[in-house]
């Protein structure tokens, strides 16, 4: 009886899928517009995909050649807006294929330049950078509906976020969690061999040598002088209703919050993640969590998998980090962008 129920649980999730994107089908064919739009004060540009009509043609953005309508007129598609919060250090051209899966599917897709936490200028990622990304994502909905190109084919009431990484600590944010800033250090404290590069990015990594000690001591020198705050931090936006957090930082979150987010809340998981050990992180908001979708888990995809396309020609810590691993099957993750695409169409689009 266990088996058969499984089976018809899953035949209904394939069937939901299917139905979300077959119902979108119109926009299936049309091209992706590139644009952008400036950020307030201290942000970055936003960058914009959406449905256009315009002729898409190969464009350059750093080590990506890209298929795309660059400034083309927009067209409207289901009316609904996603943003999407990059991973520390990221940008708008590593999450380009989900953007196109969303598209395709009739939405508009943001993607805010997170302040100092960015390929163009990483001197703050962390803590530091956690606390402000929700408000810039709120600020990114705010200037999408000031563009006059884009208000009028969009309702900003129901909006999507999804992140990645950081991002999906900012998600996880969104979508009512609560976190602070001495919960990272007493992670840190606790599990700093475990989650080594949790808590101290590609700064360094532990090799099993003479040095070991020294680092581990100087990691957590800075941690405690740092990170003491005990401040609980959260973010309410009622314009977004449907959040997705893919392999998302979430060791210092109080998962009491997360238990029912106050939105649908999905989850992409990756097993061989070594940058955010999924036992400190993402699995323990799936235990937690009562009513999370998980959308989809790559037993064999490390911290990079969601990076889509990933950054050729990675080496060193961060190849390390996020180049695949050996065996991963990297044709899936067209599958997997459009089963997030569909979770936001069946919580989103009325």
């Amino acid at each position: 009886m266990q088996s058969f129920c499984f089976s018809i649980s899953k035949a209904w999730r394939h069937a939901l899928v299917v139905s979300s994107l077959a119902h979108l089908g119109g926009w299936a064919q049309a091209d992706v517009g590139l644009g952008s739009i400036a950020g307030a004060d201290t942000d970055g540009a936003i960058t914009l995909y959406y449905p256009t009509k315009g002729a898409a043609a190969p464009i350059r953005r750093g080590p990506f050649t890209l298929q795309l309508a660059e400034q083309a007129p927009p067209e409207r598609g289901n009316g609904r807006l996603v943003v999407i919060s990059h991973g520390s250090g990221g940008g708008p051209w590593v999450h380009a294929d989900l953007a196109r899966s969303l598209v395709e599917a009739g939405f508009v897709v943001a993607m805010p330049q997170h302040h100092a936490d960015n390929s163009k200028d990483d001197s703050n990622p962390g803590p530091n950078s956690w606390a402000i990304r929700p408000q810039e994502v709120s600020r990114a909905i705010d200037a999408v509906g000031r563009d006059a190109r884009f208000a009028p084919l969009l309702s900003l009431d129901q909006v999507g976020v999804y992140g990645m990484s950081a991002g999906g600590h900012t998600a996880l944010s969104m979508a009512g969690g609560r976190w602070s800033v001495a919960g990272f250090q007493q992670h840190c404290e606790t599990n700093l061999v475990e989650d080594f590069q949790a808590c101290v990015g590609l700064i360094t990594h532990l090799t099993g040598g003479l040095f070991d000690g020294i680092k581990k001591w100087a990691a957590q020198t800075v941690i405690r002088h740092r990170f003491a705050d005990t401040t609980l931090l959260s973010h309410h936006d009622p314009r977004v209703a449907a959040v997705v957090a893919g392999v998302p930082a979430a060791a210092d979150f109080d998962m009491a919050s997360l238990a029912t987010p106050r939105v649908p809340l999905g989850l992409v998981t990756a097993q061989q993640d070594r940058w955010l050990t999924p036992r400190f992180h993402s699995d323990r908001v799936l235990k937690t969590c009562t009513t999370c979708e998980h959308i989809a888990d790559l037993p064999n995809g490390g911290h990079g998998a969601l990076l889509s396309p990933l950054p050729p020609g990675l080496g060193g810590l961060v190849g390390d980090m996020l180049n695949d691993p050996p065996g991963f099957d990297r044709s899936q993750m067209h599958g997997v962008d459009q089963k997030i695409a569909a979770f936001f169409v069946r919580h989103l689009v009325h």
